[in-house]
């Protein structure tokens, strides 16, 4: 797919130097220098709602967070992120932190009012490509570590190595890497339809690809079809990839497939989907300008969107 470089958090060429995590001297004269993105339960810090706010490896506003995660060099320079969710806001400026967006900026006393957290899924689209590339990684290394702060293999505590792409436990000296969890999205169509669907909980008139977890010992085009089949009853025949994209939400790789239904006939899994349907091209138009009835379009930045764009464009090769 030609455009698929285009997916939001899709890759800017970051130079993440793997080759310089293992180098503590260079990662101290990195960050002395360098950039720090601070991250506050999930949300990246903004400036003025519309570009990363970056601080200095000295800055107050890291005092107590987690050690810093190289993320990479842009344009030569050292570019961290520090974990500091154990910081509480005053009281009544507590993130809503529940459903299925926190629409909510909170700042920080040691900064001024122009930089603010907020949700990554709000400001996506605001962000340079290189900046969404590092806000990605940034946000999914730092849940990494706070899901992950005990062995697997002893259960003991185990501690960030390589600059924050490891941790290493205290007891075995077993080493642990970042997860990323393969998720199959799919633009299915049948004729001159698409196949979209809602799950449980989403907010009222929102539809999106089916989207599914690959199993071990799965195929992606193995996925494609069981999801589809699972949650919708519907049998897919040909699959072909079509693009990727992170999704810190909180650590997928959305793997963007078209797949070719061989049946139409829709049966609901009610765990997995409220309701799917088939959207015509011409009906989806309307969707995607904001203007249908009942369907509202897929969230802009998501591979859904751009997935559905495409077709619509005839642009899936």
């Amino acid at each position: 797919m030609r455009i698929a470089g285009t997916v939001t958090f899709g890759g800017s060429g970051l130079d993440r130097a793997a080759e310089l995590r293992g180098d503590p001297e260079r990662m101290a004269a990195l960050l002395a220098e360098g950039l720090v993105l601070p991250i506050w339960r999930g949300k990246p810090l903004m400036r003025d709602g519309e570009a990363l706010g970056w601080v200095a490896a000295d800055s107050p506003v890291l005092a107590g967070g987690g050690a810093p995660i190289f993320l990479g060099l842009d344009e030569g320079r050292g570019c961290f992120a520090v974990d500091i969710s154990d910081w509480s806001p005053e009281a009544g400026a507590e993130a809503v932190q529940a459903g299925f967006f926190d629409p909510s900026f909170q700042t920080h006393p040691a900064l001024p009012e122009t930089l603010a957290f907020g949700e990554l899924r709000g400001v996506m689209l605001l962000l340079t490509p290189r900046e969404a590339e590092l806000a990605a990684t940034g946000k999914a290394l730092v849940q990494w570590h706070r899901s992950h702060g005990f062995c697997s293999a002893c259960g003991a505590v185990s501690a960030p190595a390589m600059a924050g792409w490891q941790r290493v436990c205290t007891v075995c000296a077993a080493h642990h890497f970042p997860r990323t969890d393969p998720v199959v999205i799919m633009l299915v169509t049948h004729g001159n339809r698409a196949l979209i669907g809602r799950s449980p909980g989403w907010p009222e008139g929102m539809y999106s690809c089916l989207a599914g977890f690959v199993e071990p010992g799965e195929t992606i085009e193995a996925a494609v079809r069981r999801e589809v089949f699972e949650e919708a009853g519907v049998r897919v025949g040909a699959v072909r990839y079509l693009a990727s994209q992170p999704w810190p939400f909180p650590a997928s790789l959305m793997i963007g497939c078209h797949g070719e239904a061989l049946t139409d006939a829709i049966t609901l899994d009610p765990v997995e989907l409220e309701e799917a349907r088939w959207i015509s091209r011409e009906e989806m138009v309307t969707v995607m300008a904001g203007a249908h009835p009942e369907v509202r379009p897929a969230r802009k930045g998501a591979i859904a969107h751009f997935l559905i764009a495409a077709w619509l464009a005839d642009r899936l090769d």
